[in-house]
């Protein structure tokens, strides 16, 4: 799903909810000063583009999640609930949806079939460049206009009338209904969108919105508010007037500061913050979030990480226990040893149940071992110095110092650190600008595909560019089928090739921690899609009354 700020975003993608309270005989944290019937939050960072047919963030995600909406929505139990559609058809050759007449956008028109059939063509047009354009690749034609061999108009998608949209699938599709609360699958109108040009999604004001909340405000790097918007056809279920976000900082222990002043409702906790929230007694949750955080090296001629060798000696000297206890510090966290996370599906049972995998240990000897090999290769009488692209958040410097020991202290590798402000790290990843960049993916849809896919030579959000045809085989054989069997064990061959290639290296499976004021009610953690989902909580100030 999306590509996360580093470690301490208080967005995230979740997987796996398991929504336990902490009980440490804790305390709520109220905020009577805080406005009434408004959520006050901050954020780690600025989302950096809120055009849905080329955001790839979770923070964007995020904010997208409450001001717009696709055919569906991810429903209380995970699985797909109307949305604009309020009723549809599928079978193997495509799809009906029936979109219901009060959809209306912020200026009041009305949100019509058209309106994806413009969004989608958009996202795979070429000229659009979208980093996302493979998740429509089960729509008829779409990968063949991505790659320049037909043109956006002969997508497999038709507005029958206003309020009725024709799909055709490319091949069958079992997972179709959960990828239309994506955002690459949102509505997008041809006037505005053609009015704003390149600016359309970079300003509050160069945007429509047709979900529960519209943006009122985007002061870049400082500030975004988002308010309840009048037009939403499901307007009823949104109590909130407000969601504010007067706060941008990459600094968990920043944010831990406004929550205990009573300056925002809900924070993540990290391993910084943690032991004080403990010594507080604030109530806390904890939840996995089948999240994955992995290593990614960068394949492009002329990088040494192209060395399968140097790969290999790094992932012998890593430790993900100790990695997991010493760097990420957050219990329930687990440590990572593949692609696809324990929480998913397969064929009856879970993924990883169906096809086990033995974490690999520490071979110092092993090590060195590949590195000789990697040297006498790449024709190198020392090891290489690497530059290490991370984020700028507290424990993204801790994880970057842990690796520069690790390897400096075992393989004499020295690492550049190159710190970045989000945005910037998400630039320098599309532009190759590493030999290892740290970064993390979340779950699109309900299904192991999610992550099988990413490293496919045709997704662009494979930011190393890493590709192996027999791998592309495994999951176009996983993609062209709808037997349970079939695809899972296409699946589980796909990722043990990668695996035997190395080109990320798993690093944990995250958990959360988080607390919010006991003033806060209603909040929904997804288990796919964006999240927090603060549609239909709401605010009760000490001052009205309301108590927990």
């Amino acid at each position: 799903m999306k590509i996360f700020e580093h470690l301490d975003s208080p967005v995230l993608f979740l997987a796996k909810v398991v929504l336990v309270a902490i009980t440490l005989g804790a305390v709520g944290c109220s905020s009577p000063h805080l406005p009434e019937n408004t959520l006050v939050l901050a954020m780690s960072s600025e989302p950096p583009d809120l055009n849905a047919t080329k955001a790839t963030d979770s923070e964007s995600f995020f904010i997208l999640g409450h001001v717009m909406e696709g055919l569906t929505r991810s429903g209380k139990d995970g699985k797909p609930a109307p949305g604009v559609a309020e009723r549809w058809e599928i079978t193997d050759k495509g799809a009906v949806f029936y979109l219901r007449k009060n959809a209306r956008w912020s200026d009041g028109k009305p949100v019509t079939a058209h309106d994806f059939v413009y969004s989608w063509q958009t996202v795979v047009d070429p000229k659009n460049a979208s980093e996302y354009a493979f998740i429509l690749f089960p729509v008829k034609n779409a990968e063949r206009i991505v790659g320049k061999k037909a043109a956006p108009q002969e997508l497999g998608v038709q507005a029958l009338d206003d309020f009725t949209l024709k799909v055709t699938f490319e091949k069958p599709c079992g997972y179709f209904l959960s990828l239309t609360s994506f955002a690459s699958y949102f509505p997008l109108r041809k006037d505005f969108h053609q009015a704003h040009g390149e600016r359309y999604g970079a300003e509050y004001d160069t945007m429509l919105y047709n979900g529960p909340f519209a943006l009122t405000k985007w002061i870049h790097g400082a500030a975004i508010r988002m308010e309840k918007n009048p037009h939403y056809w499901n307007a009823e279920i949104v109590k909130l007037n407000a969601i504010d976000i007067p706060y941008i900082t990459a600094d968990d222990g920043a944010r831990f500061n406004l929550f205990r002043n009573g300056k925002i409702d809900l924070v993540h906790l990290s391993k910084n913050t943690l032991e004080t929230a403990m010594r507080a007694r604030f109530r806390m949750r904890k939840f996995a979030d089948g999240t994955l955080y992995f290593l990614e090296y960068n394949f492009k001629a002329g990088r040494p990480t192209v060395n399968k060798n140097l790969r290999l000696a790094i992932q012998a000297v890593f430790d993900a226990d100790e990695y997991v206890d010493k760097v990420v510090s957050i219990p329930g966290t687990i440590p990572g040893s593949t692609l696809i996370p324990a929480w998913i599906t397969g064929k009856k049972k879970l993924f990883r149940e169906d096809f086990p995998i033995i974490p690999k240990k520490p071979d110092l000897d092993a090590a060195k071992k590949y590195l000789a090999s990697a040297l006498r290769e790449l024709g190198l009488k020392d090891p290489p110095s690497l530059v290490w692209l991370t984020g700028d958040s507290p424990r993204a410097s801790k994880e970057a110092e842990y690796f520069q020991s690790l390897l400096k202290s075992t393989l004499g590798i020295e690492l550049k650190i190159d710190k970045q402000i989000f945005k910037q790290r998400l630039a320098k990843m599309s532009a190759g600008e590493f030999d290892i960049v740290s970064a993390g993916w979340g779950p699109d849809y309900n299904d192991p595909m999610t992550f099988a896919d990413l490293f496919t030579s045709w997704n662009e959000n494979n930011r190393g560019l890493w590709r192996n045809t027999q791998y592309d085989e495994w999951i176009r054989k996983a993609q062209s089928t709808t037997d349970p069997a079939t695809r899972m064990d296409a699946m589980a061959a796909a990722e043990r090739l990668l695996l035997d290639e190395q080109p990320i290296l798993p690093l944990y499976e995250s958990s959360v921690i988080y607390t919010q004021s006991d003033e806060l009610f209603g909040v929904r953690r997804n288990s796919v899609g964006f999240d927090p989902d603060y549609t239909e909580a709401t605010v009760q100030r000490q001052n009205s009354g309301a108590s927990r």
